[in-house]
């Protein structure tokens, strides 16, 4: 049911546009089980085609990234173009007669395949409303952290990935509002030296959500600590991102130090100010991670590195190692969350245990919305806060309520991207939480 109801109908994220920045260039991305061939085409458009022959539906592409014009069936030899169109069917004139039509055969196209300020998403959803609607006053502080720089981002390498026998929803509910398990979780990065000295440090941002169950939370610095302004980016991105961000946007990044957040339903984003390690000074970082589900109790997560193009080298290869060692596949943040996961999977799945209720009454009654917060959304001036979650958690029960059948078809015929955008789940009878 989750399948068909929240990946069936969400905006799902594919990849960035760097990973495929020539004509040909490829990478095989999912949206729950549907695996799909996001490529740059000959004409440098991206397209989107269900990596799926039409003869048998044997995988037409073996490759997880690279570049070519075809595709070529190792079943039966079917040939497909990297525009989707099916050109080459062996022995056409003796197995068929030449009366096979090919235009009628083509790849399947992606529904709906859009971009927003380099991210790639797909809906499974042919009657989806646009990417932008979908992502709604959530693109008000995506910008803060995708739109800093003349020259944009580009992701460094291919994403580190492996496999958690945890519920996905774990980490998009961690990133979208849990700064509390910080305290706890992170304490011994505390005592390292990794993250700063006062254990709730977590605790001094703001809680942040927007509709369609998108949340994220801002944090500084905590009381008398000092902090370079922006994270401490670069002197060239600092002059770039004072001309491309509103006044407002500037006065939100400004005193940052932690951004976490989440795109419903499974886009997550960290732009973090620590150190590679207890000797060096803090360095920002940024990556994206994605929970792809393989199932109620295991998921595979895809972790992306990225950095302003424009940046130094030395800033690159600084942001990059503070990254490896503190969210990359071995970081010691990234362990630490894991375990967290695998065990809540792991015990929640009994009999018994599924009976239970859990808490998630995090500010409600203590925490009032802030009045002088200068962006859009719901916000709350602590980010020890459970709003966010109860906001995810909402719409993620609004779509599974919802009684709208995925159909088949595609509305934008042809699976190329529309940079404006197509596509998002029109938003279904409010359910209660």
């Amino acid at each position: 049911v989750e399948r068909e109801r929240v990946f069936g109908h969400a905006w799902v994220f594919l990849a960035h546009e760097s990973e495929i920045p020539e004509r040909g260039d490829y990478v095989v991305r999912y949206i729950s089980e549907d695996q799909f061939i996001v490529c740059r085409d000959e004409d440098g458009e991206i397209r989107g085609h269900l990596n799926a022959c039409r003869h048998r539906g044997m995988q037409v592409c073996r490759a997880e990234m690279g570049n070519a014009s075809h595709f070529r069936c190792p079943y039966h030899g079917w040939t497909y173009s990297n525009t989707g169109s099916l050109v080459g069917v062996p022995a056409g004139k003796d197995a068929y007669g030449n009366q096979l039509k090919k235009s009628d055969w083509n790849l399947r196209p992606m529904p709906n395949l859009a971009t927003y300020k380099g991210l790639i998403f797909g809906s499974l959803d042919p009657n989806a409303d646009s990417l932008e609607d979908y992502l709604g006053d959530m693109k008000f502080y995506l910008d803060i952290v995708l739109d800093r720089s003349d020259a944009g981002l580009q992701v460094v390498g291919a994403p580190q990935r492996w496999v958690v026998d945890a519920n996905w929803k774990l980490g998009a509910d961690n990133f979208v509002g849990d700064a509390y398990h910080t305290m706890m979780t992170h304490r011994s990065m505390v005592e390292l030296g990794l993250a700063p000295p006062d254990p709730q440090f977590a605790l001094y941002g703001e809680h942040v959500h927007t509709e369609h169950g998108h949340g994220l939370g801002i944090i500084g610095p905590p009381p008398g600590m000092p902090l370079p302004e922006f994270m401490g980016m670069p002197e060239n991105i600092v002059e770039e991102l004072g001309r491309r961000l509103t006044p407002e946007q500037v006065e939100i990044f400004r005193p940052n130090a932690f951004i976490h957040g989440t795109v419903f339903p499974n886009l997550s984003i960290g732009n973090f100010l620590m150190a590679k390690d207890h000797l060096s000074p803090p360095t920002p970082f940024l990556t994206l991670r994605l929970w792809h589900p393989l199932g109620p109790d295991k998921m595979e997560v895809m972790s992306f590195f990225l950095v302003e193009k424009e940046a130094p080298d030395w800033f690159k290869d600084e942001s990059y190692k503070a990254y490896l060692r503190t969210f990359g596949i071995s970081g010691a943040f990234e362990q630490d969350d894991a375990e967290n996961w695998r065990s809540i999977t792991r015990v929640l799945g009994g009999q018994f245990a599924k009976t239970g209720e859990l808490n998630y009454q995090m500010g409600r009654g203590v925490l009032e919305p802030d009045p002088n917060w200068p962006g859009p959304g719901e916000a709350y001036p602590l980010d020890y806060a459970e709003a966010n979650q109860r906001n995810f958690l909402e719409y993620w029960m609004q779509l599974m309520l919802a009684d709208t059948p995925l159909h088949a078809g595609n509305s934008n015929g042809n699976g190329k991207v529309e940079t404006s955008a197509p596509a998002a789940p029109k938003t279904p009878a409010k359910a209660e939480a």
